[in-house]
């Protein structure tokens, strides 16, 4: 028996020492978190797990401080191969070469659509190739008609005055504090709800209802962001046993779905000016109308977009502004200089009607104040890409075939060699011509160190419209409170696919007095 397994154990000896040779080799060129025999980078990804995006952008700093070392590797389990690893990148050029020179060769890739699957299925933003194509052509007809930015337009003017006002104005007399975070999250739900299937949930209400949609719709995504970050082994067992977020996951898929199902069914029914009711009308490649199914993963994909990122950003605009009063002087400023011609010099004209899509066009400044947040905090700070050949990025990093790719958004605003020694600073200047009367953010020049609208055949067909949202939502709300924190309250991140706050955002809000003099200097 002994002279049995002595061929055995010599034969696992040997594969455990070439093993750990490999492994000292190997582990000597990585560049990033420390990586441990068998487990790679899990340990410190786990205790690092509520702080993720800080602890990249920790890890590609480390790696290097001039342009050319913006890039490092995040070992998975086993370290059987180097398709195991995630390379991450802050680097423009990188990014550049990722989203446009080498688009073909970095889709979204099996590991990804294999976790969104469940929640997006094949919609525009988990699909590749043909697929995607389609949809993107069909989406970008909708995108440029003016009817579309006109519905936008309603949605946005009577979400703020028949219900964003009423609830702030209670909060405001009642002197007590709001979860902005939430109520923003409400409005841009209601909003995008109204446009993508003309329905409205009227989750922002003075009484702020649970909404069964809107929870479940939370957790999922929370859910599915489980299964890029961690081994797919993880999730795949957990649902095939039925238990921990998969559970979480399958129930929150039965209260989207329902609620799908009768969207669609309504807009048979009644077909509107919505964008759902629009692609009930498109054909696919083969000439033949959409399933139920594939209309349902357009919206919900849609709708995943257009809730969270302006939301998202609007959040941290307004807590940014909060600690940035000179920031806040400016845009008023230029708010009232703006309504001063449009509206004229009687101020209270100003705060009675929302500023509409024609004037927000004009807010210069406020613009690029909502940029340099997306520059801090972008609303989706990573984003993953499957490498479907071998390839060597500008930098020299060789990325093999079937390895994962993801390029760090929140890093790159974090890196002095891309936007300067005032990188961690708030400063929306940076973003205007030197004589302040225009946006001086030009793709393709500088197009790949800001991507928080993505960039290349991806860019977002909505960044126009989250842009004039967003300018419409500040405007309403700056021109009538000033606002500040709850003492004590603490902002921190959340761990999602968007760049939530763990804790919302915690605010009181003042009655906001335009002084004489602004308006007599808006006037002069």
């Amino acid at each position: 028996m002994q002279m049995d397994t002595l061929p055995l154990l010599l034969t696992l000896a040997a594969s455990l020492f070439a093993y750990f040779l490999w492994f000292h080799l190997l582990a000597r060129t990585l560049t990033g978190p420390k990586v441990w025999p068998f487990v790679g980078s899990l340990p410190a990804l786990f205790m690092n797990r509520n702080r993720v995006h800080e602890w990249i952008a920790a890890n590609i700093k480390q790696s290097g401080s001039s342009l050319t070392y913006q890039t490092c590797n995040i070992p998975f389990p086993f370290l059987a191969r180097r398709r195991g690893f995630y390379t991450v990148t802050s680097h423009p050029k990188n990014i550049e070469h990722i989203l446009r020179t080498r688009f073909d060769n970095y889709p979204k890739g099996p590991k990804w659509q294999a976790g969104f699957h469940d929640l997006l299925g094949q919609g525009i933003f988990n699909s590749d190739g043909e697929t995607w194509l389609m949809q993107r052509k069909t989406a970008a007809l909708e995108f440029t008609t003016r009817t579309l930015r006109q519905a936008m337009a309603r949605w946005v003017n009577q979400t703020i005055k028949n219900r964003l006002w009423c609830i702030l104005d209670k909060a405001e007399k009642e002197n007590v504090s709001v979860d902005l975070q939430d109520i923003l999250l409400r409005l841009t739900f209601d909003n995008i709800c109204g446009l993508t299937f003309g329905k409205d949930p009227e989750t922002l209400s003075p009484e702020l209802p649970e909404n069964s949609f809107f929870v479940a719709f939370d957790a999922a995504t929370e859910a599915t962001l489980h299964r890029l970050l961690y081994p797919d082994i993880v999730w795949r067992v957990e649902k095939v046993l039925n238990i921990g977020a998969e559970k979480k996951l399958k129930q929150c898929l039965k209260v989207i779905d329902s609620y799908m199902n009768d969207a669609v069914s309504a807009r048979y029914e009644a077909p509107s000016d919505d964008l759902l009711s629009r692609f009930i009308k498109k054909r696919d490649g083969d000439g033949k109308p959409f399933s139920d199914a594939v209309l349902q993963r357009f919206a919900l994909n849609f709708l995943l977009a257009g809730r969270d990122t302006s939301s998202v950003a609007l959040s941290w605009f307004f807590w940014l502004v909060m600690n940035h009063p000179h920031v806040e002087e400016r845009i008023l400023d230029e708010l009232t200089a703006v309504l001063a011609e449009t509206r004229g010099e009687d101020w209270r004209r100003w705060v009675e009607e929302v500023v509409d899509f024609e004037e927000a066009e004009r807010l210069v400044y406020l613009k690029a104040a909502l940029a340099e947040t997306l520059r801090l905090y972008p609303s989706v700070p990573e984003d993953f890409k499957y490498a479907v050949s071998d390839d060597v990025l500008p930098d020299g990093t060789v990325v093999p075939a079937g390895s994962t790719m993801m390029y760090s958004i929140y890093s790159v605003g974090r890196m002095k060699c891309v936007w300067g020694e005032d990188c961690m600073e708030f400063k929306p200047e940076r973003w205007i011509s030197v004589q302040e009367d225009r946006f001086q953010f030009e793709p393709p020049k500088d197009g790949f160190k800001f991507v928080a609208f993505n960039a290349g055949p991806r860019t977002c067909l909505g960044k126009d419209l989250a842009y004039l949202q967003m300018k419409s939502v500040a405007a309403a709300v700056l021109l009538r409170y000033r606002l500040s924190p709850v003492p004590g309250h603490r902002v921190e991140q959340k761990m999602s696919l968007s760049l939530f706050m763990k804790h919302g955002l915690l605010v009181f809000l003042h009655p906001r007095e335009l002084q004489p003099s602004r308006v007599a200097a808006t006037s002069a």
